[in-house]
């Protein structure tokens, strides 16, 4: 059912006159989570640390189910970390191993990939792209073999609006028993996840984007499937509990995988900024940020000079552009010099993806539900301006 922008448009704490296309880096926050987080960063001043915590176990118990309902699994299964930190390095990879990829990875995940074929030996292997741009999940089954130890593909890339068939991916895995990582940072909170129908051993999203939640926290989902076989890459006297003088045992849910130490302001308003959007309901969210990011791309494909570079044949709430004669850092500068805020996406984010498509340094705009028609001819109207020559 259709929810009520109008007193959306009431939570919002924005300042005055400011047009925020820049949700897919970090999104405005609710006035309830950024109240949340304010409450308890006063309760722990006034009554310490360690006995605000206990008086609010309860609600950081239920941020766990939270993400549970946000993404269809069980709360033990859940673990709240500082960030979107993957727990491919747990894998007993061996020398040969092949990890299976997207080309248009973002770049510390490739990275990772780097560090371990430098450690292991692994082989790093990009699936071929379809024409319209997304994971051609032909092409993944021929890439199969013994020797493939992992996929792991990002859900929404960061420089042009694609969506990932993450869903069938995820069914090839399943059949050959490969161990399956979706990153979901820029899907969580704008596209339904179901980790269920997905399939994957490993989910991690980040709240400070379309989930609108505070910088500094972010979820791994871990599968009772291959959760007992995994250990984190370093332990604490949270994640594991200290036996004996020569032993110790981890923590049997997720929660191996945080620490001791936590931003427990964050995690409360990470869990209200869940609730939040569960209220409205995923699927209106999705509706509405593709029905903006749809008419964004039109009215700027109207612009002479300006080139959107988005592909996939399902897109998002990402919408990317050059500008003929224009530096893309200095056009984002002038833009937010106006009062309407986007980010870069540089070709360094996305390499292969880049490299292959030729892409320069390119401006991001994301749309959220909370955005309103009027501010897409806003925003059109200013790119329009500022890509005249003076």
């Amino acid at each position: 059912m259709p929810f009520d922008k109008t007193s959306i448009l009431q939570d919002m704490t924005s300042q005055a006159g400011l047009i925020h296309f820049d949700n897919a880096g970090a999104s405005q926050m609710p006035r309830c989570v950024l109240e949340t987080q304010i409450d308890h960063l006063q309760l722990e001043a006034a009554i310490g640390g360690y006995q605000s915590e206990a008086q609010r176990a309860d609600a950081i118990e239920a941020v766990y189910d939270s993400v549970a309902s946000l993404i269809n699994c069980h709360r033990d299964e859940v673990a709240i970390v500082e960030n979107a930190t993957v727990g491919w390095m747990t894998i007993p990879f061996k020398q040969g191993d092949r990890i299976l990829t997207a080309e248009a990875e973002y770049a510390s995940n490739y990275l990772a990939y780097l560090q371990i074929a430098r450690e292991k030996g692994v082989i790093i292997d990009t699936i071929p792209s379809t024409p319209d741009g997304e994971v051609c999940v032909d092409s993944l089954r021929e890439m199969i073999d013994d020797r493939v130890r992992l996929i792991s593909i990002t859900h929404v890339p960061t420089n042009g609006g694609l969506v990932n068939p993450v869903h069938e991916i995820g069914a090839v895995a399943h059949q050959h028993g490969i161990f399956y990582i979706v990153d979901a940072c820029q899907s969580a909170g704008q596209i339904h996840l179901d980790v269920e129908t997905i399939q994957c051993d490993v989910l991690t999203a980040t709240a400070r984007k379309y989930l609108r939640g505070p910088r500094g926290a972010g979820f791994l989902y871990v599968s009772r499937r291959v959760l007992q076989t995994m250990h984190p890459p370093m332990i604490d006297l949270f994640s594991a509990i200290w036996t004996d003088a020569d032993h110790y045992e981890l923590r049997p849910d997720a929660r191996r995988f945080e620490n001791w130490e936590s931003n427990y302001a964050a995690k409360l308003g990470f869990g209200r900024a869940i609730d939040y959007a569960l209220d409205i309901g995923i699927a209106n969210i999705e509706a509405e940020v593709t029905r903006l990011a749809h008419k964004l791309r039109n009215r700027l494909c109207e612009i002479a000079g300006v080139s959107v570079r988005d592909i996939g044949k399902r897109r998002c709430g990402i919408v990317t552009f050059s500008v003929d004669g224009q530096d893309s850092y200095e056009f984002a500068d002038r833009l937010i010099a106006s009062n309407i805020n986007v980010s870069v996406t540089s070709p360094s984010s996305t390499l292969l993806d880049a490299t292959r498509r030729k892409l320069p340094n390119l401006v991001r705009s994301s749309v959220h539900y909370f955005n309103q028609d009027s501010e897409i001819e806003t925003f059109v109207s200013a790119v329009e301006r500022l890509s005249q020559p003076d």
